[in-house]
């Protein structure tokens, strides 16, 4: 298949639809639907939601069931990423290479930024259409407990509380499986969810996205080693000097290397009961695998 025009018709798709679900950026307070706006399209690689629209194809429902839930989680996805850059977190200036919000509106205004996020995304999921093995208030709580306190906001925790100590591998797996792995998962799973998918096939779309949730973790890892803050587009070597603990810090990086394959082999293997239909979402696995940004 040609990954790249489908990811660049996918993500158009996605932005049009977000475009129509966030309030204008002249409705009052017009500073902070200017301020959603900016993060939202500030040119993300929208791997989430394209993730939510291929699951859903997979599973032999039509994509624009599942566009409710792929808008959702990006702005899950994004609300994360600006409280991420906060001075009293991570303290990033520049984020999809351009400053980040606080950098632009001040910190009032990106705290609140990510909270409206936060909020709108379950108020477009609410207009996901059920189906006949899941009501749309199962879709909300699939979001809702991955992004609660027990996984993405729990793995923040553990993260900052694991910062300029010295941590084991384990303890490091949890961070990353909360911290990113459970948002991405539940990405795929509101896809197939939208499309009425089997027990059997919700199941073995879950063990894909634990395994390319790590996988894309170990190389995000590697990359903020390997590579510069220009192609990036966020800044590099921002983890060591946090004293973070990442994959290349544990366990070095051709070990982290050989985790990401065995990983990705991992979740391609859970793909086998789709026979065809599962092969966008191999050839999405193997580009988080190979991609160097």
């Amino acid at each position: 298949m040609d990954l790249k025009n489908y990811l660049a018709a996918r993500s158009a798709l996605v932005d049009r639809a977000l475009h129509s679900h966030l309030p204008r950026p002249t409705v009052k307070p017009a500073t902070i639907h200017q301020a959603m706006r900016y993060s939202i399209f500030a040119g993300g690689k929208r791997l989430r939601p394209v993730l939510t629209l291929a699951a859903a194809e997979a599973c032999g429902g039509p994509v624009e069931r599942a566009l409710p839930a792929a808008c959702a989680v990006e702005c899950i996805h994004t609300y994360s990423l600006i409280h991420d850059d906060l001075p009293c977190m991570d303290d990033d200036d520049l984020r999809r290479g351009r400053p980040t919000s606080h950098k632009v509106y001040g910190e009032g205004i990106a705290v609140l930024a990510g909270d409206a996020l936060l909020t709108v995304a379950f108020e477009i999921l609410a207009k996901a259409e059920a189906t006949p093995r899941y009501k749309t208030h199962a879709l909300i709580s699939e979001l809702a407990v991955a992004s609660g306190s027990k996984w993405l906001i729990g793995g923040q925790v553990a993260d900052l509380e694991g910062e300029g100590k010295k941590i084991g591998g384990a303890e490091l797996k949890y961070i990353h499986r909360c911290k990113t792995a459970a948002l991405l998962t539940a990405s795929i799973r509101l896809g197939a969810m939208s499309a009425n998918a089997t027990p059997a096939r919700l199941g073995a779309l879950t063990d894909f996205g634990q395994a390319l949730g790590l996988a894309f973790q170990v190389i995000d890892d590697i990359l903020d080693v390997t590579q510069t803050t220009e192609k990036l587009g966020k800044t590099a070597g921002k983890d060591a000097e946090a004293t973070k603990a990442t994959y290349p810090a544990v366990f070095g990086i051709e070990r982290s290397r050989k985790e990401a394959h065995r990983l990705t082999a991992a979740a391609r293997s859970a793909l086998e009961p789709f026979g065809g239909k599962g092969d966008t979402l191999r050839a999405l696995a193997d580009y988080l695998l190979n991609r160097d940004y």
